[in-house]
């Protein structure tokens, strides 16, 4: 069984991956159970700050970690929360109050466009000194719906319309999700990266 540690806080972003990953002989083991101290995110880009959570689990550790950074762009809004998306409404926000804001700057917005992307990067490092780490990009587009629906998912998803769903993402189901959104995306290129090191999944 090959143990991985998971370099996030975000008890959604374990549930996606443990889903993912559960038909193989991997473990993903959040990195609260080491007592890792949190790092202050401070790349302008998610694979930036992807590899910074990653290089700062490795400190503590001897296994390898896969850090995921991920977020909301939006068009009408030059494409924020991007790298903020955790902390668009400020640091003690909820997810209601993330998306609200979202919401209100869209009425205010000159620019009618909804479009939306959700962005998944993921960085899996064996060592701390692992100077290029594996990087994994998933995006999944959209749009920003008008009003909150849905009681799956977290974050962002009750305000991501799915077009081709007809449905937001948080009325997608675990399955569903995993088949087509960014982290989905991500993960399967992960699992690519894993067989291909000869890793027993």
């Amino acid at each position: 069984m090959l143990e991985i540690v998971l370099a996030s806080q975000n008890k959604g972003k374990l549930v996606e991956i443990q889903s993912f990953f559960k038909s193989f002989k991997v473990r993903f083991i959040p990195q609260e159970k080491f007592s890792i101290p949190s790092v202050e995110e401070t790349g302008m880009t998610f694979v930036e700050n992807a590899i910074i959570k990653a290089r700062h689990a490795m400190k503590y550790l001897n296994l390898p970690v896969l850090a995921d950074d991920s977020g909301l762009t939006v068009l009408a809004l030059n494409s924020a929360p991007g790298v903020f998306s955790s902390r668009y409404a400020g640091d003690y926000a909820t997810d209601i109050d993330r998306m609200q804001k979202i919401l209100r700057e869209l009425e205010k917005a000159k620019n009618p466009d909804r479009t939306a992307n959700f962005h998944c990067v993921l960085a899996l490092m064996t060592s701390a000194k692992d100077p290029a780490p594996f990087i994994c990009h998933g995006i999944w587009e959209g749009e920003i719906a008008n009003e909150p629906k849905g009681e799956n998912g977290f974050g962002y998803d009750p305000i991501f319309y799915v077009p081709t769903y007809r449905c937001t993402a948080a009325e997608l189901n675990f399955k569903e999700k995993n088949v087509i959104n960014h982290r989905g995306q991500a993960l399967r290129n992960l699992l690519v990266i894993l067989k291909s090191k000869l890793y027993p999944i």
